[in-house]
């Protein structure tokens, strides 16, 4: 509890990125929602290089942490840096240049792509704050700081919190930017978290410190962090890549569609983000005993959260099945977006038991360095069951935007049985990394 109350409220302060843009840009019309979606969508794929690279990060410095090597951590974290620089340096410039056909590849219409290039280019091209907002926050997870991690996202969330009315609708002296300024506020709150965090790993603020004797290429380390971040890479590559495709398919719809379907999805983020903290800690304590050669402690760590996130994702189901038309009645009053919205709540919040146990038992896989079994699941649960469901129920059984949330539903509780049959065969205790 310990290590996952600081992750649980670190998390949450993440879905507060989710959930602030699309509130306030959302009094700017269905469009300005869809942009907000469709750009999202696309920087899904930027999380999951962050997350996947984050995954090999947390569990090598746990290893290190558990066998009490901490400038080993400290090489390691260093590399993991090294890498997202390179990499979103390479992904923003092109993204930047070419927002607008990226929009318009996505499907936008021509409304979105002329209100929403702006905000495209700003989040895609700043991708590097988000690449390091990540990585540093795995370091500390790894090293066991979780309230570390925490308290930078409160001062990013608190940060953009501020600007982002300022910037969307020109308050005060600020510039009124409308949905452009969305991005720029997020960018500026995740860049002055990533200061924080720098700051934090120079200084020692944690269990961890980085010294300028740590800041030079170590090949080796290097090669092992991407060899493992690249099951990392892949496996939220896949999950990510599939949403895409989700909402390629709900924007054959309509603008009203993909707009319900955005908020329903930032709503959803929102509420199970906290989760993920629950299943940050299992990772971090997975990789810890591992490298202190427990591995039936870590094993105990993974049934002990997924009893708690089950008992957490029941109440959320009750939350969204009861309530889910005044929950979206906060983000717009457009009644079709409204009733996309709270369907997509209801349907798909029917998964949500089975998948608590699924969420956990992924991250033990990245915990103990595994990331290649989670990626295999993900290519079967999402490319090779939701996404053909998904069009299916959507376009051939005529369910429209409905068919995609059903297919998320079994995707879901097809994941968490395959998951928990490979934990169970606890291949994963004889990981190196």
């Amino acid at each position: 509890m310990l290590l996952a109350i600081p992750m649980v409220l670190e998390m949450a302060m993440e879905s507060v990125f989710a959930v602030a843009d699309v509130f306030f840009v959302a009094k700017l019309g269905a469009d300005a929602v869809a942009t907000v979606g469709l750009t999202e969508s696309v920087l899904t794929l930027v999380y999951a290089v962050a997350i996947g690279l984050s995954m090999a990060t947390t569990a090598t410095i746990a290893r290190r942490v558990g066998e009490g090597d901490k400038d080993g951590a400290a090489r390691a974290g260093f590399q993991a840096i090294l890498i997202g620089v390179v990499l979103s340096v390479v992904v923003g410039l092109p993204a930047f240049l070419f927002a607008a056909d990226v929009l318009r590849l996505m499907g936008a219409e021509q409304g979105v792509i002329d209100i929403g290039s702006g905000y495209a280019a700003v989040l895609l091209g700043t991708n590097l704050v988000i690449m390091l907002l990540f990585l540093n926050n795995a370091i500390f997870r790894g090293a066991g700081d979780a309230v570390v991690a925490m308290k930078s996202l409160w001062l990013a969330n608190g940060i953009n919190l501020v600007l982002d009315p300022c910037l969307i609708f020109g308050l005060g002296f600020f510039p009124e930017m409308g949905v452009t300024g969305a991005a720029v506020a997020t960018a500026c709150g995740r860049g002055c978290g990533v200061v924080y965090q720098l700051v934090a790993l120079h200084r020692g603020a944690g269990r961890l410190r980085i010294l300028p004797a740590h800041m030079h290429l170590d090949p080796a380390v290097a090669w092992k962090l991407a060899r493992v971040s690249f099951g990392g890479i892949s496996q939220y590559l896949i999950g990510t890549a599939s949403w895409v495709g989700m909402v390629r398919i709900t924007a054959a719809f309509g603008s009203s569609a993909l707009a319900g379907y955005t908020i329903a999805v930032r709503i959803v983020v929102f509420a199970i983000l906290p989760s993920w903290g629950l299943c940050n800690a299992a990772a971090t304590l997975v990789g810890q005993n591992l490298g202190a050669g427990k591995p039936e402690r870590a094993e105990r760590a993974v049934w002990l959260t997924g009893t708690f996130n089950m008992v957490f994702m029941a109440l959320v189901t009750v939350v969204f099945v009861s309530l889910a038309e005044p929950m979206v009645g906060l983000f717009t009053e457009d009644v079709a977006v409204l009733a996309v919205a709270a369907e997509a709540l209801r349907v798909m919040s029917y998964g949500y038991v089975l998948y608590a146990w699924g969420m956990v038992l992924v991250q033990a896989f990245n915990g103990a360095g595994d990331t290649m079994t989670p990626t295999r699941v993900n290519l079967l649960c999402f490319w090779v069951i939701e996404l053909p469901l998904a069009w299916l129920l959507a376009h051939v059984a005529g369910l429209g935007p409905g068919g995609v949330f059903w297919a998320v539903v079994v995707a879901e509780t097809v994941l968490c049985l395959v998951a928990a049959w490979l934990f169970r065969k606890g291949l994963w205790k004889e990981r190196a990394v």
